[in-house]
């Protein structure tokens, strides 16, 4: 009985926490970087005190949020890359989801990455840029997983593959913040450029035995 009732509870906190992070979700839409602890008290019809119960502090709402974006994005990567198409279609169509992601929701990307734009001080901002980059390094080593899955890079394969998910996940993220502040081509457009980009031994390199190939 006792553990029934500790799973009941368990899982009621759980519920309440997922309530919170969509409270959470919908202002940072709305403010994007100024997205403050207040507002989304408000938001969740609870005090501040009640949501600092259920996350420690504001980095910890931070990264509650971090990772239920990051882990979208990352769902929808894998599908891209899985789709049945050939490889260069593959990688566009992954290029694709990217920059479409950040574009649906420029709000909730400047949040995680350009916290300062907030460009308030105490608790009208979140003080957070110190995590876009352990973003950004998850990332880089999800893709990196992936690519030695698929992709035969021959003995130094392993390495390889993280110097390239790093790597594409870094020029990702310079060209897709860059055109999203000054969309100087369409969306389509930059796909294709960065495709070419990455193209060269990507291109040469055979898919690994067994594996789906990228």
């Amino acid at each position: 009985m006792e553990t029934t009732q500790r799973a009941g509870r368990r899982s009621a906190a759980d519920r309440r926490r997922k309530e919170l992070l969509e409270a959470a979700d919908r202002v940072v839409l709305r403010d994007g970087p100024g997205a403050s602890m207040n507002a989304i008290a408000a938001e969740a019809g609870i005090t501040k005190p009640i949501l600092y119960r259920h996350f420690g502090d504001k980095d910890g709402l931070y990264r509650a949020l971090a990772v239920r974006h990051t882990d979208a994005l990352l769902d929808a990567l894998r599908a891209a890359l899985d789709a049945p198409a050939d490889r260069r279609r593959r990688v566009e169509a992954t290029l694709d989801t990217y920059l479409a992601a950040i574009e649906a929701r420029p709000q909730v990307y400047r949040f995680l990455m350009h916290p300062a734009e907030g460009g308030s001080a105490g608790d009208q901002g979140f003080d957070v840029g110190q995590h876009s980059a352990p973003l950004l390094r998850r990332l880089g080593e999800e893709l990196a997983k992936v690519i030695e899955e698929r992709v035969d890079l021959g003995p130094d394969g392993e390495e390889a593959a993280r110097v390239w998910g790093h790597g594409i996940v870094g020029m990702a993220y310079a060209a897709g913040d860059w055109w999203l502040r000054e969309r100087p081509c369409s969306r389509a457009q930059l796909v294709s450029h960065l495709a070419d980009l990455l193209w060269g031994r990507l291109a040469e390199a055979g898919d690994r035995a067994g594996a789906p190939g990228l």
